[in-house]
């Protein structure tokens, strides 16, 4: 019987977890924007650590700046630095929903869904096409000597 108490209280830690990771994810652009007053948003350096190493950005670069800028209202800059930036919100907010519930009625929802082979294959085949042409719109946009001005080889 310890057995069982014992894989509940792992699966409730892990869902109390990911609440916080995802409340985290939902106010770190909203901190940026209280404390920083988006002065410096669109010039610092990354903190990408790939962006950092190549001067190129990695599937995920430009996320935050996505938040930042939609919750100051402007989609079309948010969509700009990463269209998957909206679907981020729409996520957190849809998985802190569910866990929340799921911690409360010690039921589980969407399982079949979110451990979804298929699902999962095509999300990654839209990131990797996406980033690619990311990518391909970076290089064309940018000479070699601006992308070694990004990168710590400067």
């Amino acid at each position: 019987m310890t057995s069982i108490n014992y894989t509940i209280n792992i699966k409730s830690k892990r869902k109390i977890y990911g609440i916080i990771g995802a409340f985290i994810t939902l106010m770190v652009p909203f901190f940026l924007i209280l404390f920083d007053q988006n002065t410096h948003l669109e010039t610092d350096q990354s903190l990408c650590p790939l962006k950092m190493l190549s001067g190129f950005p990695c599937p995920g670069c430009g996320i935050t700046k996505s938040l930042v800028y939609l919750y100051e209202g402007d989609l079309q800059k948010s969509l700009y630095y990463h269209i998957l930036g909206p679907f981020v919100i729409l996520f957190c907010i849809v998985t802190i929903g569910v866990l929340a519930t799921e911690l409360i009625t010690k039921k589980e929802y969407f399982n079949g869904l979110l451990f979804n082979r298929k699902l999962a294959y095509c999300l990654a085949i839209f990131l990797a096409s996406y980033h690619f042409i990311r990518i391909l719109y970076f290089i064309n946009n940018n000479s070699m000597d601006d992308i070694l001005l990004q990168s710590i080889w400067r």
